[in-house]
């Protein structure tokens, strides 16, 4: 007992309690790097001994392919393998969710870009000049490129099982006996243009063979375990023969979900014995990684003379390309959406998504319900011009509330704060009308100088978006982490380790936090990912910071039960009167410190993991489209206010004002730039942003023609943040990085609508739709 005497008494002052856990904007660990270029992004990557990897991609994007012969490639200096369809030992496709996308395009090519050969070379040039000399003989054919001819009898096949990837039907209620309850009926047909991720690091990796015929792959990558899975069974190989490692992600959007470097890579690494590095430039990038798909969408809306909801219809078609990728489950996330944040009572909704030869598409921010929420929430507007209504009025009288049943039939048992978020915005006040004395940047037009106001009109829109949160239809999510609680250098210091990506959305930051919050330790190092550690699921669907703070939080509960058990056994005290403070063990109803922690973990860390689970969901009906399919919902509004040059065409976006039900801000600083960034995602897809296709050929794979946003495009964001506690989350926490995405678009275009008087169905909005309209009145 001297010992344990000596131990506690006397005691130090309670240790400064820890800074920079949950709910304060913590400095992100790869800021500073990022700034300065200091960061390593994939394409940083290098090996003693590496050799340069490249792709042959198909010109056409329909042929057949009758002859490829590499022997000219191989005499080029530098080559050491030229790989084909011929050259892959295990399955010859892959996919996320089909097995349909071959590794090497063998007998044909289905779009402009397929990879037909790979070649590793002693230097990117050789590799170069060795693609120039690989001969393939194609027997060209006429592309299926148009998605409505796709559906048609005796349409060409893409695929020998047909063109359709999806028939989604959702029936609720019955709207044959609600449509003569509607005093006004208001429809319209929408279309939304092909946008890309544009994210900043092109597609890289670096392959190096481990000598006993495994094989390690340090790649950008969104979903570690998935990207595993899928090279794995391409290299005819046992996952615990192919090991990834997470390498600096330049941004993702949905467009890392898909595999692009990573079986060539490991191919022609262990076809070669060395490490092979991939790095697309910007025009293979375009090529190498699916878009947003284009969809044909009409909407439908039944309402009583006061503006009250009967019905609605929906009838969506998306293109998916020559490809599955995600695009089974793109169209029910579109579908399941398609009513908007609204009661509605009786629904029909149809969606289709199908197969052409134009570029595959698949995940991109917000997964289908960007395409259905512009094609809802302009048909509101109409329906508001129809009724006579304020738009605003409009949307409040229909808000979707806590309890409200989706067409899916599922009730929302969350906060559902639309009403809310709307009058907020409407209350905001609005930017001031500058006059004609103005920084020139503030025209539409900008610097070019090309109008001083002539034809200028002003026109403000509103819109609102839904969207479930994680993964819905009864698939299992899980988050695995480790955290460890150890000792360095006299000091306390936990690790948390966990494979989810980040991808630019901060989630390494938030797991710092969660560990400082449920621990009390300022020194924590959040470890790099990899697939040595359990599964964390992909960093999309607005989920992985719902699931990571799970995971961390509950690893680093189970840690602290075990330093409260052996604080409590060291002092022959309760266990559940201690608790884990600033550094030390305290009691719980001083404040004083019992034992710090450097001194209780002398002998040794305490680690464990957790695996977290969020609550079940059921698979949707394929009949009726009927299920509790998700585990929550997210809501956000926008506020556009913008200025046109009738004269020509030109667009001024002079503010956007946005509001946001976020649960639980874990980061706020982080929190506003999601809002920022999603916000200027759909402000490119209003205005500038599509993937030209003509005849299945890509017009503009770069950034000189694709154009994306820019600073001074940008206009002011004003962010008011909504902070209601989700009920099944980790500190009430609510996705948020997609939401903005949904309501921006429709806000933008509906703001256009005002200030012109034009219907404009389609998105992105071009100069000539706007340009010449002296005398249209606006509605």
């Amino acid at each position: 007992m001297s010992g344990l005497s000596t131990l506690i008494t006397p005691r130090p002052p309670r240790p400064t309690r820890v800074n920079d856990g949950v709910g304060a904007s913590a400095a992100r660990p790869d800021g500073v790097p990022k700034v300065r270029g200091a960061f390593e992004y994939s394409s940083d990557l290098s090996r003693e001994g590496m050799l340069w990897g490249a792709t042959l991609r198909s010109p056409h994007p329909c042929a057949r392919v009758l002859r490829i012969d590499a022997a000219r490639a191989l005499e080029v200096p530098g080559v050491h393998a030229v790989l084909t369809h011929e050259d892959v030992p295990g399955s010859g496709t892959y996919g996320m969710k089909v097995s349909d996308q071959p590794v090497l395009a063998g007998e044909a090519v289905r779009y402009q870009g397929e990879p037909v050969a790979v070649v590793a070379a002693e230097h990117p040039e050789a590799a170069r000049r060795a693609l120039e000399r690989i001969a393939v003989d194609y027997e060209v054919r006429e592309p299926l490129t148009d998605p409505e001819a796709a559906l048609e009898p005796g349409a060409p096949l893409v695929h020998p099982d047909g063109n359709l990837v999806r028939h989604v039907r959702i029936r609720h209620g019955d709207v044959a006996a609600a449509r003569p309850r509607a005093d006004v009926v208001s429809a319209g047909e929408y279309e939304v243009g092909m946008q890309d991720q544009a994210f900043l690091g092109p597609e890289s990796g670096l392959a190096v063979p481990d000598g006993d015929g495994g094989i390690d792959l340090y790649v950008s990558s969104q979903w570690l375990h998935e990207d595993r899975r899928q090279v794995a069974a391409s290299l005819g190989l046992p996952e615990e023969r192919v090991r990834l490692t997470m390498s600096g992600v330049g941004g993702a959007f949905g467009g890392r979900e898909d595999l692009s470097v990573h079986i060539h890579a490991c191919l022609l690494a262990l076809r070669t014995g060395r490490p092979v590095k991939m790095v697309y430039n910007r025009e293979e990038s375009f090529f190498g990684h699916v878009h947003r798909h284009p969809a044909r969408m009409r909407i439908e809306h039944g309402a009583t003379r006061d503006g009250r909801i009967v019905y609605m219809t929906a009838r969506l078609l998306m293109d998916g390309g020559a490809y599955t990728s995600t695009s089974q489950v793109v169209i029910a996330n579109a579908c399941y959406f398609a009513a908007g944040a609204y009661e509605v009572p009786n629904a029909e909704i149809d969606g289709c998504a199908v197969f052409t030869n134009n570029p595959p598409c698949g995940a991109m921010r917000g997964f289908g319900a960007v395409q259905s929420c512009y094609a809802v929430e302009s048909n509101m507007d109409r329906l508001a011009r129809d009724l006579g209504l304020d738009p605003v009025e409009l949307r409040v009288r229909n808000a979707m509330t806590t309890g409200t049943v989706l067409p899916t039939g599922q009730a929302v048992d969350g906060p559902a704060p639309v009403a809310e978020l709307l009058r907020r915005l409407e209350a905001m006040p609005l930017p001031p009308e500058p006059g004609h004395h103005r920084d020139p940047r503030a025209w539409p037009g900008g610097l070019g100088g090309v109008t001083r106001g002539e034809g200028l009109r002003r026109g403000v829109g509103y819109a609102v978006g839904v969207k479930a949160i994680g993964y819905s239809g009864g698939v299992e999510d899980v988050c695995t982490a480790r955290v460890t609680l150890g000792v360095r250098d006299g000091r306390p210091r936990a690790e948390a380790y966990c494979a989810a990506s980040e991808c630019g959305q901060g989630v390494v930051t938030v797991q710092a936090q969660v560990v400082r919050t449920e621990l009390g330790v300022a020194d924590v190092e959040v470890r790099n990912a990899d697939t040595l550690i359990g599964d964390s699921g992909s960093s999309s669907a607005s989920r992985q910071t719902w699931m990571t703070a799970g995971a961390v939080q509950g690893a680093c509960r189970a840690v602290r039960a075990n330093v409260l058990e052996r604080a409590a056994a060291l002092l022959g005290e309760d266990a559940g009167r201690l608790a884990l403070d600033g550094g030390a063990v305290v009691r719980a109803d001083s404040g004083e410190t019992a034992v710090t922690l450097p001194e209780l973990l002398a002998g040794g860390e305490v680690a464990e993991t957790f695996v977290y689970r969020h609550r079940p969901t059921r698979r949707i009906d394929p009949e009726t489209g009927q299920g509790d399919a998700h585990i929550a919902f997210a809501f956000a509004a926008h506020r556009a206010v913008v200025e046109v040059d009738t004269d020509l065409g030109l667009v001024r976006v002079v503010e956007l004002a946005v509001c946001e039900d976020v649960g639980k801000a874990i980061n706020p600083r982080a929190v506003e730039g999601q809002i920022e960034g999603g916000s200027a995602q759909g402000l490119g897809l209003a205005l500038m942003e599509e993937v030209q296709v003509s005849g299945g050929v890509v017009r503009n794979p770069s950034f000189t023609d694709y154009l994306i946003p820019t600073i001074l495009d940008m206009p002011p964001v004003r962010i008011d943040l909504l902070e209601l506690p989700h009920p099944d989350s980790p500190y009430g926490l609510n996705g948020v990085g997609e939401p903005p995405t949904l309501s921006s678009t429709p806000a933008i275009a509906n703001a256009l609508r005002a200030a012109t008087g034009l219907d404009l169905p389609r998105v992105p909005v071009r100069p000539g739709q706007l340009a010449g309209l002296e005398g249209v009145s606006t509605p």
